[in-house]
């Protein structure tokens, strides 16, 4: 069945009484399609806490199920999947990887939203969720950064070392803006961010007492069929003030050198990670370099494809592609090592990915950029930012580029 989408004059109430008695739940909005789904309530989960070790078997037996799971890969399953750790501090405690079967999901396009199963009065949580008016935000801290600037050029210039030596030749480094004792309405939040960018693969999702509010313009992966397909990301510019403005800086971005270095050695290390599990010679770069236009940013984004050996598991594609390069640099395990020495925040969910997996095997996930997580119990809210450094890098206009990613996030806040 479809409705179009209405405005309640109850809302408040009723989604204060969802949040509050809600375990998880889920929305994926494609701002450019203006498409996606709502997955609401838990049937059945799969938690890998931190104190856990990811079990290829059990997974596989999860996601292998003819059913819909929502859910999202932590940062941190890298230390699953080689000899690595996290030990820098987390406000935010949230598990490694957390997957649930919805007991009700929807679909929905444009103002029209469809009951793909479920409760039929979960239709009009949808329609609120998916509403657009908001009344009343609170948070009495602003976010603060977590190093200095100072500090900030510094670790960019040890890591530019480490490249130097030939240690490595990229690497992410990333850095927390953060509150405490913060009184978040998310919903308000992720409303106010909506208003403020056009992510295609933006999200808004409850897991327990946890939020993540984010307006992603990356996809990690995508699989139809036997087909896979990575999106990185790598090269940031703002947008011009006018059409005139705009279109100097787009074309700067296209030809930037250093820009396009960063994109294709990510291209490279995805195209490496692919060949663990393809047939050969099915690894093919679709789009190279190519410069895409969202509301804050223009973004340098590459496509890469492949086709899945037979039998594949998804642990294995994990394995083989997780975390993604775009946002630990290379060589990966070497790039990992040397960030998480100069980071002073473990990223968590950060960096991770959400999305869904049908129950035909295909899935889709994003990568969690541009977001804001808040743990509700703790009242912490954070919002992560980095970039990629280079031996070309210059560290004072790496930070101005952090700051032109974070814009829309503190523009949502005000």
């Amino acid at each position: 069945m479809s409705t179009n989408i209405k405005y309640n004059s109850n809302k408040n109430q009723r989604l204060e009484e969802f949040f509050k008695n809600a375990e998880s739940f889920l929305v994926l909005n494609d701002r450019l399609k203006q498409s996606g789904y709502v997955a609401l309530d838990v049937n059945k989960s799969l938690i890998i806490d931190e104190e856990e070790m990811f079990d290829p078997l059990r997974f596989d037996k999860f996601v292998n199920k003819k059913t819909w799971k929502f859910g999202f890969l932590g940062y941190d399953l890298k230390n699953d999947f080689e000899v690595l750790s996290s030990n820098n501090k987390d406000n935010l405690s949230l598990p490694k990887l957390y997957f649930f079967v919805p007991k009700t999901l929807i679909k929905f396009q444009n103002d029209k939203v469809e009951l793909v199963y479920g409760n039929e009065n979960d239709l009009s949580i949808a329609h609120l969720l998916l509403g657009s008016e908001k009344d009343g935000f609170e948070i009495n801290n602003s976010l603060q950064s977590s190093i200095t600037k100072e500090a900030y050029l510094e670790k960019v210039e040890r890591l530019k070392n480490e490249i130097k030596k030939g240690n490595i030749y990229e690497a992410n480094f990333c850095y927390e803006y953060f509150a405490e004792n913060a009184l978040v309405n998310p919903y308000w939040l992720y409303q106010s961010l909506m208003e403020n960018s056009n992510a295609p693969f933006s999200c808004f999702g409850k897991f327990e007492d946890k939020y993540i509010i984010s307006a992603s313009p990356e996809r990690f992966l995508i699989r139809k069929g036997n087909k896979l397909i990575s999106e990185p990301i790598k090269g940031t510019a703002k947008r011009g003030r006018d059409k005139q403005e705009d279109f100097a800086i787009k074309t700067a971005l296209r030809e930037n050198e250093k820009e396009r270095a960063e994109n294709i050695m990510i291209v490279d290390l995805v195209r490496n990670d692919f060949s663990r599990i393809a047939n050969y010679n099915s690894v093919k770069v679709e789009e190279l370099c190519k410069i895409y236009s969202f509301k804050t940013v223009h973004q340098m984004i590459s496509k890469v494809s492949c086709e899945l050996k037979e039998g594949i598991q998804f642990s294995e594609i994990l394995k083989a592609t997780f975390p993604m390069g775009s946002m630990t640099g290379a060589p990966k395990i070497s790039a990992m090592e040397l960030i998480e020495r100069e980071e002073e925040t473990k990223r968590g969910l950060y960096s991770g990915a959400v999305g869904y997996i049908k129950p035909n095997g295909d899935f889709d996930f994003n990568v969690v950029i541009r977001s804001f997580i808040y743990n509700a119990t703790a009242k912490y809210l954070s919002a992560m930012v980095g970039g990629a450094i280079t031996a070309k890098s210059n560290p004072e206009e790496e930070y101005e580029e952090t700051l032109v990613k974070i814009a829309a996030l503190f523009k949502s806040l005000a």
